[in-house]
């Protein structure tokens, strides 16, 4: 099992030894996150609207829950990632009788020595597949959370440190509705990314039976866990212009307040709106999305792709907006629509300026921002 000091210094020492002509620039990583993209895209038939974003979320160090049908490759897709990427992977397949040791670990009595010796989970590990996570108990989620959210272990009075990079990538099921568990708000805030798992096309369906019919092709990898290490700290360093910063305070304030910015249609579907969590996961995951197009600043329009991936699963909706059926989606495209857009300069011209505050310079001219599913 990887220790969670060996993923930092092996990256640093990597980048000192890496020759001068291989020395880490946007163009480079941009190369190389492509070529991650295209082994993931030999195994999984489309869904390139997933595989973006499920790199971005392990870019931006975001643990990501896929929800959709079985059979659309929500499992592979992640098993996948994990081989390409490198690293070790645990399956933890969630049921209504798992308890907490059985991921986390347990105290197990030598009789031989006469002590009691550490049984780490598998939970420990550099990608864990949380497989049907809706399907565990309270206590069990609960468990999960610490582990998710503090990032170690607690075991017999002491704690055992995650291994780095760590990373849970949880599914779930959205039809069935006996033996399942709702997951709290407090463990869905804990997600970067809720992300739809939706049919393939019949095109894809098509592509799908020819490459799996025979043999499924087996993904390299490409990246290391200290190469990736070293790209999420790149991806943090991504430029964002302190207008950027206003935009995205003023979305999640948006959903808290949506009578006080010209939202007074939603007012009341929304009962809980999003927590400054939210404004944290959505500038990470803009500079991760930056970095996977490209570039080393961010667009407005990485903001407005981002936006409800993080928000889909932060918002709560009143008793009004569940018994009529309105889905979240149209609530974050209303606030998307009504919040204007800055207008910022493409590239920095120095060095990031410090935030600005809320409704602090950088703004030109309002537009409405495009369509987040175009």
């Amino acid at each position: 099992m990887t220790e969670a000091g060996n993923g930092e210094s092996g990256g640093a020492g990597a980048a000192a030894a890496r020759p001068a002509d291989q020395v880490s620039t946007p163009a480079r990583d941009a190369q190389l996150l492509e070529r991650t993209v295209f082994e993931v895209k030999r195994v999984i038939v489309g869904q390139d609207r997933l595989v973006e974003r499920v790199l971005t979320g392990l870019l931006a160090k975001g643990h990501i829950l896929l929800e959709g049908v079985p059979g659309v490759a929500k499992t592979l897709a992640v098993e996948t990632f994990a081989r390409v990427v490198g690293g070790s992977f645990s399956r933890l397949q969630f049921t209504p009788d798992l308890v907490p040791a059985d991921i986390l670990g347990t105290r197990i009595y030598r009789q031989g020595s006469e002590r009691f010796d550490v049984e780490l989970g598998p939970v420990l590990a550099n990608f864990v597949l949380a497989d049907e996570i809706n399907r565990a108990p309270a206590k069990v989620q609960s468990a999960l959370l610490e582990v998710m959210a503090e990032r170690h272990v607690s075991i017999g009075g002491q704690s055992y440190p995650m291994p780095s990079p760590f990373l849970v990538l949880a599914t779930q099921n959205p039809i069935e509705n006996e033996g399942v568990y709702p997951l709290p708000e407090a463990q869905r805030d804990r997600f970067l990314f809720k992300l739809p798992v939706e049919y393939p096309t019949a095109e894809e369906e098509r592509e799908i039976i020819y490459r799996m019919g025979v043999a499924a092709p087996e993904p390299n990898a490409v990246l290391n866990p200290d190469e990736l290490i070293r790209l999420q700290k790149v991806a943090a360093s991504v430029f964002v212009h302190h207008a950027l910063v206003d935009y995205v305070v003023r979305l999640v304030v948006a959903t808290r307040l949506p009578n006080e910015h010209g939202l007074s249609d939603i007012a009341g579907w929304v009962s809980y709106g999003a927590s400054p969590r939210a404004s944290l996961g959505i500038i990470a995951a803009s500079r991760a999305l930056a970095l996977v197009r490209g570039r080393d600043y961010v667009l407005p329009q990485d903001v407005v792709d981002v936006v409800p991936d993080v928000l889909r699963h932060r918002l709560v909706l009143s008793y009004d907006a569940l018994a009529d059926g309105i889905p979240v989606e149209h609530i974050v495209n209303r606030v998307l629509q009504t919040v204007p857009l800055p207008q910022v300069s493409a590239r920095p011209q120095a060095g990031p300026p410090a935030p600005a505050p809320v409704g602090g310079p950088g703004y030109g001219q309002p537009q409405h921002a495009p369509n987040p599913h175009q």
